[in-house]
């Protein structure tokens, strides 16, 4: 029987590829590959009768931003609604973070310092030595290791759902309070319950899709299933570890007010830790989610602050 999910990845691609991004797979080093997504005008393929097969990498020619996707999909299922609205004025990069998509690694590291630093490194192949970073959840925790391992490259960042690490207690507290025991549960679905329930979870208006289609998804976006349990245990940290970083960068924290998972309290506690760099903004009748429940007023909020960012000399 046909999947449906796997059915309607070549459309995407098309829909992708029309706005301006086509995929292309970086060796970062020997057992480590990394797929990004990355403009049109980057990629210069060989002329019929070259010698040379391998495409031709450029650099960006635009300010760069690099949208890092959250734990339930890979890059472009996730930022599906974003690319077309910012490769006009932005040079755009969507990764696939290690175990998802097609980016694997052999290397036993599942922190989010050990992806952070494996992005960059496929980043600096592309000839990017700036870049606006958008982060999702999962993708949001990665963006705040690049920003804090790497302030010369990371200028700015948009953090949406998501939190600075997970402890001990603020891991246990929320778990509790969804009802699961722990994060693998949660976010490692094995059934068309389980991901209903996740959906539900993650999202202000609850949406109505056959079971069938949760099935198809499940077989699709789920795979590494041993890795991602091992990458949700590598962003537990001990409650005495926890240090908040001095970023140097201008943080905007962009929320659904509805989150369930990183309520609007975590994210206002943020703010405050983050000091003077960070920013805040809700969307109204949005959950987790919010990108992909409400993209046009996501869109225009990130626009705005984007385009804030670049009138006063950031990628200049």
């Amino acid at each position: 029987m046909v999947n449906l999910v796997a059915a309607q990845t070549p459309l995407l691609h098309g829909l992708m590829k029309m706005a301006g991004v086509q995929p292309h797979r970086v060796e970062i080093e020997p057992g480590t590959v990394m797929n990004f997504w990355v403009p049109n005008e980057t990629i210069k393929k060989p002329r019929k009768g070259e010698k040379n097969k391998n495409p031709t990498l450029t650099k960006p020619n635009k300010p760069v931003i690099v949208l890092v996707h959250g734990f339930a999909a890979e890059g472009i299922v996730t930022w599906q609604f974003q690319v077309g609205a910012l490769t006009k004025k932005y040079s755009v990069y969507i990764p696939d973070l290690l175990f998802f998509g097609s980016s694997i690694t052999d290397k036993t590291d599942r922190s989010p310092a050990f992806q952070a630093e494996t992005l960059v490194k496929g980043l600096k192949k592309f000839g990017i030595e700036k870049c606006i970073v958008v982060g999702f959840s999962y993708g949001g925790m990665v963006a705040f290791k690049m920003a804090e391992l790497y302030p010369d490259l990371v200028q700015a960042m948009v953090i949406s759902g998501s939190i600075l690490a997970l402890t001990d207690s603020n891991i246990e507290a929320g778990l509790s309070e969804l009802g699961y025991k722990s994060s693998s549960e949660l976010l490692l679905p094995n059934s068309v319950k389980g991901l209903k329930t996740l959906l539900s979870i993650a999202t202000y208006k609850k949406l109505w899709f056959p079971n069938r289609l949760h099935k198809d998804y499940l077989e699709v976006m789920f795979t590494n299933r041993k890795e991602r349990a091992e990458l949700l245990e590598g962003l537990v940290i001990n409650n005495k570890d926890p240090t908040i970083p001095r970023f140097v960068q201008k943080i905007h924290l962009l929320w659904g007010e509805n989150d369930q998972i990183f309520n609007l309290g975590l994210a206002q506690s943020m703010k405050g830790q983050l000091g003077e760099t960070a920013t805040f903004q809700g969307i109204q009748k949005a959950g987790h989610l919010v990108h992909l429940e409400r993209p046009c007023v996501y869109n225009r909020c990130l626009k705005r602050f984007l385009t804030s960012l670049l009138e006063n000399g950031v990628q200049k």
